[in-house]
């Protein structure tokens, strides 16, 4: 199988445990070159990881040849900069969730791609996974009948120090977390946007610690969510949920965003419960790989310039409504 040959722009801790063990997983991919902020620290990932080359300028890893797709884990705010400049030098670009920081930057970014011909993927590495494609599937089956409610939360720890404690950064749980709830929803109710009600509380550096809020759609369909860092500082606390209700039923889950190995969801209908189990794989691996099928096979991302921008849309309602 042909491989794409990747390179890494930025050294940054999901690079280090999701994107590259997926890289180094998928099938059509080969781990090629990393570039960071100093030539040390990129040279500490090829003895780590087995990169080939080692760049200590991004600018470097943009002007190689044989670099074909590049992954993004840059800070929120340097995005734009760099998904633009690493889709001029055509690479195609998988870029970490929120892709902009606003709908206007993330409009103009896939603009860009489609100038220079090449792909333009937002890192949502769940949307990806057997788990989603099943609940998807049962709820088009007709089994709970027409959604009309989600609710949705992702709440972890808090921190003593990171770079989603900044605002000029694009920190904040709802850049970080928020972006997570606002694609589930969207995924499920098939609907424009009409109406989005959100509050907050903010930390002294002023970004949201907390977010919770309502959007209502054009069909009917409402949906909340609650996203937040606040369970202790520097923990491994989390607490995710799912709860999808339709006209004939509903479906609950626990599941963690982004998570493998052997999940399930229940169904509740009139003739009772059903569990789902699904095994799922690393859903950085299959992003990977999916992007890969894009460049060599012409597939069009599961991830596209449509919902990125929609959801880029809601994203940026709900930053307005709190006052973000």
């Amino acid at each position: 199988m042909q491989k794409i040959k990747w390179g890494i722009l930025g050294t940054a801790n999901i690079a280090r445990w999701a994107t590259i063990p997926g890289i180094k997983l998928a099938k059509n991919a080969e781990l090629y070159a990393i570039a960071g902020r100093t030539l040390e620290k990129a040279k500490s990932f090829v003895s780590e990881y087995g990169f080939q080359k080692a760049y200590g300028s991004y600018e470097e890893l943009l002007a190689d040849k044989d670099v074909q797709a590049i992954y993004i884990p840059l800070p929120n705010n340097l995005h734009k900069e760099w998904v633009i400049k690493a889709l001029r030098a055509k690479k195609h670009v998988l870029c970490e969730k929120p892709l902009a920081l606003n709908t206007a930057e993330a409009a103009e970014m896939f603009a860009v791609a489609k100038e220079n011909g090449v792909n333009l993927m937002e890192a949502y590495a769940y949307l990806h996974s057997p788990y989603i494609k099943s609940l998807k599937e049962d709820i088009k089956s007709g089994i709970i009948g027409d959604v009309d409610f989600v609710d949705t939360a992702f709440v972890t720890q808090g921190y003593k120090e990171d770079i989603r404690l900044y605002k000029d950064l694009g920190g904040g749980a709802f850049y970080d977390l928020g972006c997570y709830c606002t694609t589930m929803i969207l995924s499920v109710i098939d609907s424009d946007v009409t109406d989005v009600k959100a509050c907050a509380e903010f930390s002294d550096k002023g970004v949201d610690n907390i977010t919770t809020g309502f959007v209502r759609f054009k069909n009917g369909a409402r949906a909340s969510f609650n996203v937040g860092m606040i369970l202790g500082e520097n923990s491994n606390s989390r607490f995710d949920r799912l709860y999808i209700h339709g006209t004939k039923g509903s479906i609950r889950s626990d599941v963690e965003y982004n998570q493998a190995g052997n999940l399930s969801y229940q169904i509740f209908t009139q003739d009772g419960v059903t569990e789902r189990k699904i095994e799922v794989p690393q859903n950085y691996s299959l992003e990977i790989e999916q992007l890969g099928s894009c460049i060599l096979n012409g597939e069009k991302p599961f991830v596209n310039d449509e919902f990125s921008i929609k959801n880029a849309r809601l994203i940026e309602s709900v930053l307005h409504e709190i006052g973000y």
